[in-house]
């Protein structure tokens, strides 16, 4: 269950739209971004780049009904924060982990 959702957002261009953390049950999960794909808005994992040079998710929902949740979730608090306030970066008085 989210529990508490953190958006980032800024203005500028390119697909990155914000950065979002947000807390799970008692799990804080940082890195996650809004990214504007081709069917539109999606959340992004966190990843790194393994010996071959590809990017692979760090941590990721396993059932595909847990990304809809998470992406539903974070979506919907972006259209929110989106409409009221947008940053260029995030307040320095708001720091993470939750």
């Amino acid at each position: 269950m989210i529990t508490d959702i953190k958006i980032f957002a800024f203005n500028g261009e390119g697909k990155t739209k914000a950065f979002v953390s947000l807390k799970y049950h008692d799990i804080v999960l940082t890195g996650m971004k809004i990214v504007e794909g081709q069917n539109g808005l999606f959340v992004s994992m966190p990843s790194q780049k393994d010996k071959k040079g590809e990017y692979r998710d760090i941590y990721f929902p396993v059932t595909k009904e847990a990304r809809q949740a998470i992406n539903a979730a974070v979506l919907a608090q972006y259209g929110g924060a989106n409409q009221e306030q947008s940053y260029n970066q995030a307040p320095e008085d708001d720091r993470m982990p939750f």
